[in-house]
């Protein structure tokens, strides 16, 4: 697939989209309208739990910290715990591996609540992104309807996954420990859809997000050469880029590995 068929693919699709490709390796960049802010979803669950690390590594926040979960606390939608018995214990690492790996709104809110908005968005700004902001809890329908939302770019989601993938982000053991909760992602109906299919499947460190009319998956694609994509997607047909969003995936890791060519 070349360049040109792959922005034709994404320019076809309705509403607004951005996309980001880089291979980790040599550097060779893809972007299609990747600096546009768009509304978040869950993607924004990727630098709430970069915030987290920052407060264990500066132990302001121990990983074993932990707390128990009543049904006040709970959100409806993503998750677990809002299934979970009333007063169930949960750590801080706890917390931050169900808010990726099920995307759950409940254990998000928590931890936003254990570390304050303004401290989260402090860290966002300090990693140098312009264009990324909490504004709002999870499943906020008041704070939603006033028109306040949280906001992600495609260029910045890809810095931040690039900082982790190269033991920048907070530190080497954090990026490390960070990655690993992103490989046990159990959302793989989008980058993964037909890469998960393959003889020698791929490890895929990534998180999804999604709402009406919103669907996203950003991540890191680990083969002999590995990659990073993010797709993006706001006022769009969510199952019309979700199956573009496998097919250039599979293409991708076919043409970065070599795989099917003489």
């Amino acid at each position: 697939m070349t360049q040109d068929e792959m922005l034709r693919k994404l320019e076809k699709l309705p509403g607004k989209i951005s996309f980001l490709y880089e291979n980790l390796e040599t550097g060779e960049r893809v972007g299609y309208r990747e600096d546009q802010p768009l509304m978040a979803a869950s993607v924004i669950k990727l630098f709430v739990m970069a915030s987290v690390f920052e407060q264990f590594e500066t132990g302001k926040l121990k990983q074993d910290f932990s707390l128990s979960i009543y049904k006040k606390d709970c959100v409806p939608s993503c998750g677990a715990l809002t299934y979970l018995h009333e007063g169930i214990c949960v750590t801080a690492l706890d917390l931050v591996t169900l808010m990726i790996i099920f995307s759950d709104n409940t254990a998000t809110n928590v931890l936003i609540d254990l570390l304050g908005m303004e401290e989260i968005n402090r860290y966002i700004t300090s990693l140098g992104f312009e264009n990324t902001r909490l504004n709002r809890k999870m499943y906020d329908a008041e704070k939603s309807a006033q028109g306040i939302q949280n906001y992600i770019t495609a260029s910045e989601t890809g810095r931040l996954l690039t900082m982790m993938y190269r033991g920048k982000l907070v530190s080497e053991a954090a990026s490390r420990q960070m990655i690993s909760i992103l490989k046990n992602q159990q959302l793989c109906s989008k980058i993964p859809f037909y890469l998960q299919a393959l003889e020698e499947e791929p490890e895929i460190a990534h998180k999804t997000g999604e709402d009406r009319g919103i669907t996203h998956d950003v991540g890191i694609v680990y083969g002999k050469v590995p990659f990073l994509v993010c797709f993006c997607g706001n006022e769009t047909d969510t199952p019309a880029f979700e199956r573009i969003m496998g097919e250039i995936s599979l293409q991708l890791y076919k043409e970065v590995n070599g795989i099917g060519q003489e």
